[in-house]
Protein backbone atom coordinates (compact mmCIF):
# COMPACT_ATOMS: atom_id res chain seq x y z
CA UNK A 1 0.00 0.00 0.00
CA UNK A 2 1.30 3.68 -0.76
CA UNK A 3 1.78 5.20 2.56
CA UNK A 4 2.12 8.73 2.29
CA UNK A 5 -1.32 8.86 0.63
CA UNK A 6 -2.99 6.78 3.62
CA UNK A 7 -2.06 9.42 6.07
CA UNK A 8 -3.19 12.60 3.87
CA UNK A 9 -6.59 12.25 4.26
CA UNK A 10 -6.97 12.01 8.17
CA UNK A 11 -4.31 15.02 8.36
CA UNK A 12 -7.03 17.06 5.51
CA UNK A 13 -9.75 16.16 7.53
CA UNK A 14 -8.05 17.45 11.14
CA UNK A 15 -6.75 20.91 9.40
CA UNK A 16 -10.24 21.45 7.90
CA UNK A 17 -12.00 20.43 10.80
CA UNK A 18 -9.41 23.22 13.11
CA UNK A 19 -10.35 26.26 10.15
CA UNK A 20 -13.83 25.18 10.62
CA UNK A 21 -14.38 25.09 14.51
CA UNK A 22 -12.04 28.49 14.37
CA UNK A 23 -14.61 30.11 11.98
CA UNK A 24 -17.67 29.26 13.78
CA UNK A 25 -18.38 26.50 10.81
CA UNK A 26 -19.15 29.00 8.73
CA UNK A 27 -17.03 27.08 5.97
CA UNK A 28 -18.48 23.79 6.67
CA UNK A 29 -21.82 25.31 6.33
CA UNK A 30 -21.24 26.83 3.48
CA UNK A 31 -18.99 24.02 1.52
CA UNK A 32 -22.15 21.52 2.17
CA UNK A 33 -24.57 23.99 1.16
CA UNK A 34 -22.72 24.08 -2.12
CA UNK A 35 -23.27 20.41 -2.81
CA UNK A 36 -25.89 19.08 -4.68
CA UNK A 37 -28.01 16.90 -3.09
CA UNK A 38 -29.43 13.94 -4.88
CA UNK A 39 -31.44 11.94 -2.71
CA UNK A 40 -34.53 12.77 -3.35
CA UNK A 41 -33.45 13.40 -7.24
CA UNK A 42 -32.77 9.78 -7.49
CA UNK A 43 -35.93 8.87 -5.95
CA UNK A 44 -37.98 10.94 -8.08
CA UNK A 45 -36.23 10.04 -11.84
CA UNK A 46 -35.23 5.99 -11.00
CA UNK A 47 -39.01 4.83 -12.01
CA UNK A 48 -38.22 6.03 -15.49
CA UNK A 49 -34.88 4.45 -16.26
CA UNK A 50 -34.39 0.70 -17.76
CA UNK A 51 -32.13 -1.97 -18.11
CA UNK A 52 -31.54 -3.50 -21.44
CA UNK A 53 -30.33 -6.39 -22.54
CA UNK A 54 -30.18 -8.22 -25.75
CA UNK A 55 -29.04 -11.57 -27.24
CA UNK A 56 -27.09 -11.22 -30.92
CA UNK A 57 -26.14 -13.92 -32.94
CA UNK A 58 -22.94 -12.96 -34.75
CA UNK A 59 -19.39 -13.51 -34.45
CA UNK A 60 -17.60 -12.40 -31.06
CA UNK A 61 -14.02 -10.36 -31.66
CA UNK A 62 -11.26 -11.33 -29.41
CA UNK A 63 -11.05 -9.24 -25.98
CA UNK A 64 -10.97 -5.66 -25.53
CA UNK A 65 -11.47 -5.07 -29.30
CA UNK A 66 -14.84 -2.98 -30.79
CA UNK A 67 -17.11 -4.36 -33.20
CA UNK A 68 -15.28 -4.24 -36.39
CA UNK A 69 -12.52 -5.49 -35.01
CA UNK A 70 -9.77 -3.09 -36.50
CA UNK A 71 -8.80 0.10 -35.20
CA UNK A 72 -9.16 3.21 -37.45
CA UNK A 73 -5.91 4.80 -35.94
CA UNK A 74 -2.72 3.39 -36.33
CA UNK A 75 -0.55 1.69 -33.96
CA UNK A 76 0.75 3.70 -31.42
CA UNK A 77 -1.39 6.38 -31.41
CA UNK A 78 -3.42 7.88 -28.47
CA UNK A 79 -6.90 7.45 -29.93
CA UNK A 80 -6.06 3.29 -30.68
CA UNK A 81 -8.10 2.34 -27.44
CA UNK A 82 -9.29 5.23 -26.04
CA UNK A 83 -12.00 6.09 -27.52
CA UNK A 84 -14.74 3.35 -27.53
CA UNK A 85 -18.48 2.82 -27.82
CA UNK A 86 -19.59 0.71 -24.79
CA UNK A 87 -19.71 -2.19 -26.28
CA UNK A 88 -21.12 -4.86 -23.93
CA UNK A 89 -20.62 -8.13 -25.36
CA UNK A 90 -19.27 -10.52 -23.18
CA UNK A 91 -15.59 -10.57 -23.40
CA UNK A 92 -13.99 -13.48 -25.76
CA UNK A 93 -10.82 -14.36 -27.62
CA UNK A 94 -9.55 -16.49 -30.21
CA UNK A 95 -11.27 -17.46 -33.91
CA UNK A 96 -14.85 -15.97 -34.19
CA UNK A 97 -17.47 -18.28 -33.72
CA UNK A 98 -21.53 -18.27 -34.10
CA UNK A 99 -22.87 -18.45 -30.76
CA UNK A 100 -25.41 -16.05 -29.11
CA UNK A 101 -23.94 -13.24 -27.48
CA UNK A 102 -25.88 -10.64 -25.01
CA UNK A 103 -25.26 -7.28 -24.02
CA UNK A 104 -26.14 -4.86 -21.74
CA UNK A 105 -26.64 -1.49 -21.64
CA UNK A 106 -29.57 1.36 -20.02
CA UNK A 107 -32.44 3.81 -21.81
CA UNK A 108 -35.28 5.66 -20.30
CA UNK A 109 -38.63 5.78 -20.95
CA UNK A 110 -39.78 9.40 -22.90
CA UNK A 111 -43.54 8.10 -23.13
CA UNK A 112 -46.17 6.26 -21.08
CA UNK A 113 -46.84 4.08 -23.67
CA UNK A 114 -43.66 2.21 -23.73
CA UNK A 115 -41.52 4.42 -26.20
CA UNK A 116 -37.79 4.60 -24.91
CA UNK A 117 -34.55 5.95 -25.57
CA UNK A 118 -31.28 4.58 -25.65
CA UNK A 119 -27.92 4.05 -27.61
CA UNK A 120 -27.60 2.40 -31.20
CA UNK A 121 -24.54 0.35 -30.35
CA UNK A 122 -26.95 -1.32 -27.51
CA UNK A 123 -29.39 -2.84 -29.82
CA UNK A 124 -27.41 -3.40 -33.07
CA UNK A 125 -27.91 -6.34 -34.64
CA UNK A 126 -30.01 -7.24 -31.57
CA UNK A 127 -32.31 -10.64 -32.49
CA UNK A 128 -34.08 -10.27 -28.83
CA UNK A 129 -34.51 -7.37 -26.86
CA UNK A 130 -35.58 -7.48 -23.25
CA UNK A 131 -36.36 -3.98 -20.98
CA UNK A 132 -36.33 -4.45 -17.34
CA UNK A 133 -38.26 -1.90 -15.42
CA UNK A 134 -37.42 -0.54 -11.45
CA UNK A 135 -40.46 -2.43 -10.41
CA UNK A 136 -38.55 -5.81 -11.53
CA UNK A 137 -41.28 -6.40 -15.19
CA UNK A 138 -39.56 -7.59 -17.84
CA UNK A 139 -41.20 -6.90 -21.42
CA UNK A 140 -39.82 -7.24 -24.67
CA UNK A 141 -39.01 -4.66 -26.66
CA UNK A 142 -39.12 -3.82 -30.68
CA UNK A 143 -36.77 -0.89 -32.56
CA UNK A 144 -39.00 1.58 -33.64
CA UNK A 145 -35.75 3.29 -35.95
CA UNK A 146 -31.97 3.79 -35.03
CA UNK A 147 -29.52 6.21 -36.60
CA UNK A 148 -25.89 5.00 -35.81
CA UNK A 149 -24.50 8.52 -37.47
CA UNK A 150 -25.92 9.71 -34.08
CA UNK A 151 -25.81 6.49 -31.85
CA UNK A 152 -29.30 7.07 -31.08
CA UNK A 153 -32.24 4.04 -31.51
CA UNK A 154 -35.92 4.52 -30.20
CA UNK A 155 -37.37 1.16 -28.83
CA UNK A 156 -41.21 0.48 -27.63
CA UNK A 157 -42.53 -1.86 -25.51
CA UNK A 158 -46.16 -2.59 -24.88
CA UNK A 159 -47.24 -1.07 -21.92
CA UNK A 160 -49.17 1.85 -20.63
CA UNK A 161 -49.20 4.39 -17.58
CA UNK A 162 -45.22 4.12 -17.51
CA UNK A 163 -43.59 7.12 -15.36
CA UNK A 164 -42.05 9.10 -18.15
CA UNK A 165 -38.62 11.15 -17.57
CA UNK A 166 -38.73 14.62 -17.86
CA UNK A 167 -36.36 16.10 -20.86
CA UNK A 168 -34.50 19.20 -20.53
CA UNK A 169 -32.93 21.71 -22.92
CA UNK A 170 -29.45 20.76 -23.11
CA UNK A 171 -28.26 24.23 -24.81
CA UNK A 172 -28.64 25.82 -21.26
CA UNK A 173 -25.70 23.59 -19.80
CA UNK A 174 -22.85 24.66 -18.57
CA UNK A 175 -19.68 23.72 -17.75
CA UNK A 176 -19.01 23.11 -14.47
CA UNK A 177 -23.04 22.38 -13.26
CA UNK A 178 -23.82 19.22 -11.38
CA UNK A 179 -25.08 16.35 -13.15
CA UNK A 180 -26.44 12.71 -12.61
CA UNK A 181 -26.02 9.41 -14.11
CA UNK A 182 -28.19 6.61 -13.85
CA UNK A 183 -27.74 2.94 -15.31
CA UNK A 184 -26.52 -0.43 -14.61
CA UNK A 185 -23.09 -0.92 -15.09
CA UNK A 186 -21.51 -4.20 -14.97
CA UNK A 187 -25.33 -5.22 -14.87
CA UNK A 188 -25.60 -3.38 -11.78
CA UNK A 189 -28.90 -2.14 -11.75
CA UNK A 190 -30.22 1.54 -11.14
CA UNK A 191 -26.88 2.46 -10.10
CA UNK A 192 -26.34 6.25 -9.52
CA UNK A 193 -23.14 8.21 -10.38
CA UNK A 194 -22.65 12.09 -10.11
CA UNK A 195 -20.13 14.59 -11.43
CA UNK A 196 -19.89 17.67 -12.94
CA UNK A 197 -19.84 18.89 -16.89
CA UNK A 198 -16.63 19.02 -18.13
CA UNK A 199 -16.85 20.41 -21.25
CA UNK A 200 -18.93 20.96 -23.98
CA UNK A 201 -19.05 20.54 -27.85
CA UNK A 202 -16.59 18.08 -27.89
CA UNK A 203 -15.66 16.72 -31.21
CA UNK A 204 -15.21 12.71 -30.91
CA UNK A 205 -12.89 10.90 -34.17
CA UNK A 206 -16.14 9.42 -36.57
CA UNK A 207 -18.83 11.19 -34.55
CA UNK A 208 -19.56 14.26 -36.89
CA UNK A 209 -22.92 14.99 -36.18
CA UNK A 210 -22.59 14.92 -32.24
CA UNK A 211 -21.67 18.03 -30.01
CA UNK A 212 -21.10 15.60 -27.44
CA UNK A 213 -21.60 16.85 -23.28
CA UNK A 214 -18.24 15.32 -21.17
CA UNK A 215 -18.36 14.75 -17.99
CA UNK A 216 -16.87 13.16 -15.16
CA UNK A 217 -19.48 11.36 -13.82
CA UNK A 218 -18.59 7.86 -13.30
CA UNK A 219 -20.00 6.04 -16.44
CA UNK A 220 -18.53 2.37 -17.49
CA UNK A 221 -19.96 -0.65 -19.74
CA UNK A 222 -23.65 -0.82 -18.78
CA UNK A 223 -24.43 2.70 -18.99
CA UNK A 224 -24.84 3.18 -22.73
CA UNK A 225 -27.89 4.70 -23.45
CA UNK A 226 -28.46 5.45 -20.05
CA UNK A 227 -29.95 9.45 -18.71
CA UNK A 228 -27.74 12.03 -17.83
CA UNK A 229 -29.82 14.89 -15.42
CA UNK A 230 -29.16 18.08 -14.41
CA UNK A 231 -29.92 19.06 -10.69
CA UNK A 232 -33.71 19.76 -11.32
CA UNK A 233 -34.07 16.40 -12.76
CA UNK A 234 -34.17 16.94 -16.43
CA UNK A 235 -32.68 14.79 -18.54
CA UNK A 236 -30.20 16.58 -20.74
CA UNK A 237 -28.31 13.90 -22.47
CA UNK A 238 -27.68 10.68 -23.38
CA UNK A 239 -24.62 8.29 -21.61
CA UNK A 240 -22.71 7.39 -24.87
CA UNK A 241 -18.92 7.08 -24.88
CA UNK A 242 -16.04 6.78 -22.38
CA UNK A 243 -12.12 7.97 -23.04
CA UNK A 244 -10.32 4.52 -21.09
CA UNK A 245 -7.17 2.58 -21.71
CA UNK A 246 -8.59 -0.19 -19.53
CA UNK A 247 -12.24 -0.43 -20.73
CA UNK A 248 -13.66 0.69 -17.17
CA UNK A 249 -14.47 4.71 -15.71
CA UNK A 250 -10.60 7.13 -16.06
CA UNK A 251 -12.42 10.46 -15.49
CA UNK A 252 -14.00 10.98 -18.69
CA UNK A 253 -17.29 10.41 -20.13
CA UNK A 254 -19.21 11.72 -23.03
CA UNK A 255 -22.99 12.14 -23.67
CA UNK A 256 -25.23 13.03 -26.44
CA UNK A 257 -27.07 15.98 -25.86
CA UNK A 258 -30.73 16.04 -25.48
CA UNK A 259 -31.29 18.03 -28.13
CA UNK A 260 -29.97 16.56 -30.45
CA UNK A 261 -31.48 13.16 -29.33
CA UNK A 262 -34.62 13.94 -29.45
CA UNK A 263 -34.64 15.81 -32.75
CA UNK A 264 -33.12 12.01 -34.05
CA UNK A 265 -36.15 10.59 -32.06
CA UNK A 266 -38.53 12.55 -33.42
CA UNK A 267 -37.97 11.83 -36.91
CA UNK A 268 -37.42 7.79 -36.90
CA UNK A 269 -40.79 7.46 -34.57
CA UNK A 270 -42.52 9.47 -37.57
CA UNK A 271 -40.68 8.46 -40.07
CA UNK A 272 -38.33 5.70 -39.39
CA UNK A 273 -35.53 7.65 -40.93
CA UNK A 274 -33.27 10.56 -40.21
CA UNK A 275 -33.25 13.08 -42.99
CA UNK A 276 -30.40 15.85 -42.30
CA UNK A 277 -29.41 19.09 -43.82
CA UNK A 278 -26.59 19.34 -45.99
CA UNK A 279 -24.30 22.40 -46.42
CA UNK A 280 -21.72 21.14 -48.71
CA UNK A 281 -17.88 21.78 -47.46
CA UNK A 282 -15.25 20.69 -45.71
CA UNK A 283 -13.93 22.16 -42.31
CA UNK A 284 -11.36 21.97 -40.33
CA UNK A 285 -10.60 23.57 -36.70
CA UNK A 286 -8.62 27.18 -36.25
CA UNK A 287 -5.18 27.55 -34.02
CA UNK A 288 -3.86 30.48 -33.14
CA UNK A 289 -1.33 30.82 -36.05
CA UNK A 290 -4.09 30.11 -38.56
CA UNK A 291 -6.38 32.58 -36.52
CA UNK A 292 -3.65 35.42 -37.13
CA UNK A 293 -2.88 34.55 -41.03
CA UNK A 294 -6.68 35.20 -41.93
CA UNK A 295 -6.27 38.34 -39.13
CA UNK A 296 -8.41 37.08 -36.86
CA UNK A 297 -8.25 38.36 -32.86
CA UNK A 298 -8.98 34.72 -32.04
CA UNK A 299 -9.16 31.05 -33.28
CA UNK A 300 -12.94 30.71 -33.66
CA UNK A 301 -15.57 29.58 -36.54
CA UNK A 302 -14.54 26.57 -39.17
CA UNK A 303 -12.32 26.86 -42.06
CA UNK A 304 -14.02 26.07 -45.17
CA UNK A 305 -10.90 23.86 -46.45
CA UNK A 306 -13.53 22.68 -49.38
CA UNK A 307 -16.91 23.47 -51.07
CA UNK A 308 -18.14 20.39 -53.13
CA UNK A 309 -19.44 21.06 -56.62
CA UNK A 310 -23.20 22.07 -56.84
CA UNK A 311 -23.81 22.16 -53.28
CA UNK A 312 -25.60 24.82 -51.45
CA UNK A 313 -22.60 26.11 -50.44
CA UNK A 314 -21.05 26.41 -53.77
CA UNK A 315 -24.63 27.96 -55.01
CA UNK A 316 -24.23 30.22 -52.22
CA UNK A 317 -20.70 31.79 -52.85
CA UNK A 318 -19.36 30.01 -50.17
CA UNK A 319 -14.86 29.37 -50.59
CA UNK A 320 -12.42 27.69 -49.80
CA UNK A 321 -10.22 29.61 -47.13
CA UNK A 322 -13.66 31.70 -45.80
CA UNK A 323 -13.87 31.24 -41.85
CA UNK A 324 -17.77 30.34 -41.28
CA UNK A 325 -18.21 32.43 -37.95
CA UNK A 326 -22.45 32.15 -37.89
CA UNK A 327 -25.05 29.87 -39.13
CA UNK A 328 -28.43 31.22 -38.95
CA UNK A 329 -27.38 34.10 -36.01
CA UNK A 330 -25.63 31.43 -33.51
CA UNK A 331 -21.80 31.84 -33.02
CA UNK A 332 -19.67 28.78 -34.33
CA UNK A 333 -16.72 28.79 -31.13
CA UNK A 334 -15.42 25.66 -32.90
CA UNK A 335 -16.32 22.91 -35.59
CA UNK A 336 -17.91 20.88 -33.83
CA UNK A 337 -20.80 22.76 -33.57
CA UNK A 338 -21.38 23.49 -37.39
CA UNK A 339 -22.11 20.15 -39.19
CA UNK A 340 -24.95 19.72 -36.02
CA UNK A 341 -26.43 22.55 -36.54
CA UNK A 342 -26.59 22.21 -40.13
CA UNK A 343 -28.11 18.57 -40.16
CA UNK A 344 -30.44 20.19 -37.79
CA UNK A 345 -32.05 22.16 -40.03
CA UNK A 346 -34.83 21.78 -42.10
CA UNK A 347 -34.15 20.31 -46.01
CA UNK A 348 -35.32 22.95 -48.38
CA UNK A 349 -34.89 26.17 -45.51
CA UNK A 350 -33.21 29.11 -45.36
CA UNK A 351 -30.14 29.98 -43.73
CA UNK A 352 -27.99 32.99 -43.05
CA UNK A 353 -23.76 32.18 -43.02
CA UNK A 354 -21.94 34.81 -41.73
CA UNK A 355 -18.25 34.48 -43.01
CA UNK A 356 -14.80 36.35 -42.93
CA UNK A 357 -13.51 36.74 -46.24
CA UNK A 358 -10.01 38.49 -46.89
CA UNK A 359 -10.14 40.21 -43.61
CA UNK A 360 -13.87 41.19 -43.52
CA UNK A 361 -16.99 40.04 -42.76
CA UNK A 362 -20.23 38.96 -45.00
CA UNK A 363 -23.42 37.33 -44.98
CA UNK A 364 -24.35 34.91 -47.34
CA UNK A 365 -28.00 33.21 -48.16
CA UNK A 366 -27.91 29.45 -48.41
CA UNK A 367 -30.92 27.11 -49.07
CA UNK A 368 -30.37 23.67 -46.75
CA UNK A 369 -30.37 20.51 -49.20
CA UNK A 370 -30.91 16.96 -47.93
CA UNK A 371 -27.58 15.04 -46.86
CA UNK A 372 -26.58 12.66 -49.36
CA UNK A 373 -23.66 9.99 -48.55
CA UNK A 374 -20.42 10.85 -50.04
CA UNK A 375 -17.52 9.39 -50.86
CA UNK A 376 -13.74 9.77 -50.17
CA UNK A 377 -11.21 9.60 -53.09
CA UNK A 378 -7.54 9.09 -52.23
CA UNK A 379 -4.47 9.41 -54.82
CA UNK A 380 -1.39 7.78 -55.05
CA UNK A 381 0.64 10.17 -56.85
CA UNK A 382 3.36 9.16 -59.34
CA UNK A 383 5.18 12.62 -60.60
CA UNK A 384 9.21 13.13 -61.22
CA UNK A 385 12.23 15.96 -61.36
CA UNK A 386 11.27 17.91 -58.48
CA UNK A 387 11.99 21.35 -57.92
CA UNK A 388 13.10 22.49 -54.66
CA UNK A 389 12.04 25.33 -52.68
CA UNK A 390 13.83 27.77 -50.01
CA UNK A 391 10.63 26.27 -47.39
CA UNK A 392 12.78 23.10 -47.17
CA UNK A 393 11.05 20.18 -49.48
CA UNK A 394 11.35 19.59 -52.89
CA UNK A 395 7.97 19.66 -55.39
CA UNK A 396 6.37 18.57 -58.88
CA UNK A 397 3.02 20.19 -60.68
CA UNK A 398 1.30 17.06 -61.21
CA UNK A 399 0.19 15.67 -64.28
CA UNK A 400 -3.10 15.59 -66.13
CA UNK A 401 -4.16 11.82 -64.81
CA UNK A 402 -3.11 13.01 -61.31
CA UNK A 403 -5.00 16.37 -61.69
CA UNK A 404 -8.05 14.35 -62.96
CA UNK A 405 -8.34 11.83 -60.19
CA UNK A 406 -7.93 14.45 -57.41
CA UNK A 407 -10.57 16.35 -59.20
CA UNK A 408 -8.76 20.26 -59.30
CA UNK A 409 -6.72 21.61 -61.90
CA UNK A 410 -3.75 22.76 -60.37
CA UNK A 411 -1.58 21.59 -57.61
CA UNK A 412 2.13 20.81 -56.76
CA UNK A 413 2.75 17.57 -55.05
CA UNK A 414 5.89 17.29 -52.07
CA UNK A 415 8.60 14.39 -52.97
CA UNK A 416 10.66 15.71 -50.62
CA UNK A 417 11.02 16.94 -47.32
CA UNK A 418 14.08 18.88 -45.63
CA UNK A 419 14.88 20.80 -42.51
CA UNK A 420 12.91 23.94 -43.23
CA UNK A 421 9.42 25.53 -42.59
CA UNK A 422 6.82 23.47 -44.44
CA UNK A 423 8.18 20.48 -42.12
CA UNK A 424 8.24 22.49 -39.09
CA UNK A 425 4.81 23.15 -40.29
CA UNK A 426 3.75 19.74 -40.69
CA UNK A 427 3.70 19.17 -44.74
CA UNK A 428 4.63 15.45 -45.51
CA UNK A 429 5.78 13.92 -48.54
CA UNK A 430 2.57 13.03 -50.84
CA UNK A 431 0.65 16.31 -49.92
CA UNK A 432 -0.73 18.15 -52.67
CA UNK A 433 -0.10 21.96 -52.30
CA UNK A 434 -2.47 24.22 -53.66
CA UNK A 435 -2.29 28.15 -52.23
CA UNK A 436 0.09 29.52 -50.05
CA UNK A 437 -0.87 32.73 -48.80
CA UNK A 438 -4.09 32.94 -51.07
CA UNK A 439 -1.62 32.30 -54.58
CA UNK A 440 -2.42 29.76 -56.47
CA UNK A 441 0.43 27.23 -56.76
CA UNK A 442 0.54 25.84 -60.77
CA UNK A 443 4.41 25.80 -60.78
CA UNK A 444 7.23 25.54 -58.82
CA UNK A 445 7.93 29.67 -59.60
CA UNK A 446 4.35 30.37 -58.67
CA UNK A 447 5.92 28.45 -55.07
CA UNK A 448 9.29 30.82 -55.14
CA UNK A 449 7.18 33.78 -55.49
CA UNK A 450 4.86 33.41 -52.99
CA UNK A 451 7.32 31.90 -50.65
CA UNK A 452 9.63 35.40 -51.40
CA UNK A 453 6.49 37.41 -50.15
CA UNK A 454 6.40 35.60 -46.63
CA UNK A 455 7.36 37.90 -44.11
CA UNK A 456 9.60 36.00 -40.95
CA UNK A 457 7.58 35.31 -38.07
CA UNK A 458 4.21 36.03 -39.49
CA UNK A 459 2.01 32.98 -40.44
CA UNK A 460 0.40 32.59 -43.86
CA UNK A 461 -2.23 29.79 -44.26
CA UNK A 462 -1.10 27.22 -46.62
CA UNK A 463 -4.15 25.32 -48.73
CA UNK A 464 -2.91 21.54 -49.33
CA UNK A 465 -4.87 18.05 -50.33
CA UNK A 466 -3.96 15.55 -48.46
CA UNK A 467 -5.01 11.42 -48.79
CA UNK A 468 -7.24 13.13 -51.15
CA UNK A 469 -8.68 15.60 -48.36
CA UNK A 470 -8.50 19.54 -48.32
CA UNK A 471 -6.26 20.95 -45.35
CA UNK A 472 -4.80 23.98 -44.34
CA UNK A 473 -2.04 24.48 -42.69
CA UNK A 474 -0.07 27.45 -40.85
CA UNK A 475 3.00 28.55 -41.90
CA UNK A 476 5.38 30.43 -41.07
CA UNK A 477 9.51 31.35 -42.12
CA UNK A 478 11.75 32.36 -39.98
Amino acid sequence: MHQPAKHTMPFFKATFLAAALALGGAPLASAQAQLPDFVQTVKDVSPAVVNISTTQKRPKMAQGMPPGGVSPFPEGHPFNELFKHFYEGQPGGGMPNQRPAQSLGSGFIIDASGVILTNAHVVKDAESITVRLQDKRELPAKVLGMDERTDVAVLKVEASGLPVARLGNSDQVEVGEWVLAIGSPFGLDFTATQGIVSALARNLPDDTYVPFIQTDAAVNPGNSGGPLFNTKGEVVGINSQIYSRSGGYMGLSFAIPINTATQVADQLRSGGKVVRGWLGVMIQPIDADLAKSFGMDRPRGALVAQVQPDSPAAKAGVKSGDVILKFNGQPIDNTAQLPAKVAATKVGSKAELEILRDGKEKTLAVTIEQLKDDTASSATPNAEQPGETSLGLAVQPLDAAQLKELDIKHGLLVRQIGDGAAGRAGVRVGDVLMELGGVKLESVSDLKTATSKLKPGQPVALRLIRDGSPLFIALKVE
